[in-house]
């Protein structure tokens, strides 16, 4: 907890400008923040060969307001998971059902060796916490040779301390004229 009199949030939170294109052209209803609504099989309203995913999209339901999922990457991954069901479940002549997110939890580091993680069956902070984020973010990567080129980095990082992000506070130099 940070002690604060006025907490700001100044995250983006408007959808790609893709989302309103793509309402546009399919007469789909695009929201505030630029999400299109989409069938709970995630594809355009009366275009079932355009689906959409991400944060960029709402899904409708039945006799309730359209469902806004977290713009997180587990939920991209897992719809991206599903649309590629959909495609080849239709190529078979398969019925496919709707869309379903499966919440999984949250990780997220706060510092050196120090994270925290809501699990929805246990909740976690510290080192442990730090060592299951590090084992999910690498477990998610593609490839071998990827989780271990980011393993050796992190690890590099970590012996020499080596911050994550550098900030750049002076102006580039002027071009040779």
């Amino acid at each position: 907890r940070v002690p604060a009199r006025t907490v700001i949030w100044a995250a983006g939170v408007t959808a790609s400008s893709l989302a309103r294109t793509l309402g546009g052209v399919a007469g789909a209803e695009v929201d505030r923040a630029g999400r299109v609504t989409v069938e709970p099989d995630l594809s355009l309203p009366g275009h079932p060969e355009v689906l959409a995913v991400g944060d960029m999209v709402r899904i409708r339901r039945e006799g309730a307001e359209p469902l806004v999922l977290p713009g997180l990457a587990p939920v991209a991954m897992q719809q991206g998971r599903y649309a590629a069901r959909l495609v080849r479940d239709r190529l078979a002549g398969r019925q496919t059902a709707p869309f379903q997110y499966h919440d999984k939890g949250n990780l997220a580091t706060i510092g050196r060796a120090s994270a925290v993680a809501d699990l929805n069956f246990v909740k976690l902070s510290g080192p442990v916490a730090w060592l299951g984020w590090l084992a999910v973010h690498l477990f998610y990567l593609i490839g071998f040779q990827n989780r271990y080129l980011v393993l050796i980095r992190w690890s590099y990082s970590y012996v020499t301390h080596g911050r994550g992000a550098r900030l750049i506070t002076e102006p580039p130099p002027p071009p040779d004229a």
